[in-house]
């Protein structure tokens, strides 16, 4: 990785640069990118795992979706607000009455490739004047950083975010995702959208 590489990928958004990239989400007034956008900021799930969200994934109860065969072939469980519960709820519905199978399908009933995601955050960081675009990966960087500046400890953010390694398993293993998510639930009401 070259050093513009590494200047990027480490330099994290602003509260004000999301809440002027999710004003022009807002603007435009498209439902579908809105959810798509707030589901990458909710869940910092990575584009590769959004576009394989099925609706079958999706646990309205615990407010949590499922993540399968994740980054290195992992599963895991993230959370959503519960505030975000009816909006998520409204969208799953109407894809699914089309024949959905996936949360996020494109008019022609097939789910959104990584590079169709990555164009849609695109249009949004050049109508919001942003200096550079606004990728996924921006985006899960803000949700996993801000939930550690609002104090949540590493344990709890852990399970969410999917890093792993052998000796950071041995701590984290015994964390019941139901802690996690009290955490979550606990600061979440505070995300800047």
């Amino acid at each position: 990785m070259c050093q513009r590489q590494i200047k990027n990928y480490l330099t994290c958004l602003t509260e004000d640069e999301i809440k002027r990239y999710y004003e022009a989400v807002w603007k435009a007034k498209n439902f579908q990118d809105m959810m798509i956008i707030k589901t990458l900021l909710y869940t910092g799930v990575r584009v590769s795992e959004l576009i394989n969200i099925k609706l079958t994934d999706i646990d309205f109860q615990r407010c949590q979706i499922r993540v399968n065969q994740g980054k290195c072939k992992k599963d895991r469980i993230v959370p959503f607000p519960t505030a975000f519960k009816e909006l998520l709820a409204m969208h799953a519905d109407r894809v699914a009455k089309k024949g959905a199978v996936y949360l996020f399908e494109s008019s022609w009933k097939k789910k959104y490739s990584d590079r169709g995601i990555r164009k849609i955050l695109k249009k949004y960081s050049d109508q919001a004047g942003m200096v550079q675009s606004i990728s996924p990966h921006k985006l899960r960087h803000f949700l996993l950083t801000w939930l550690k500046k609002q104090g949540i400890d590493d344990a709890l953010i852990q399970p969410y975010s999917g890093h792993a390694s052998r000796k950071s398993l041995e701590v984290y293993s015994k964390l019941a995702i139901t802690d996690a998510q009290e955490e979550y639930e606990r600061v979440i009401h505070e995300f800047p959208i």
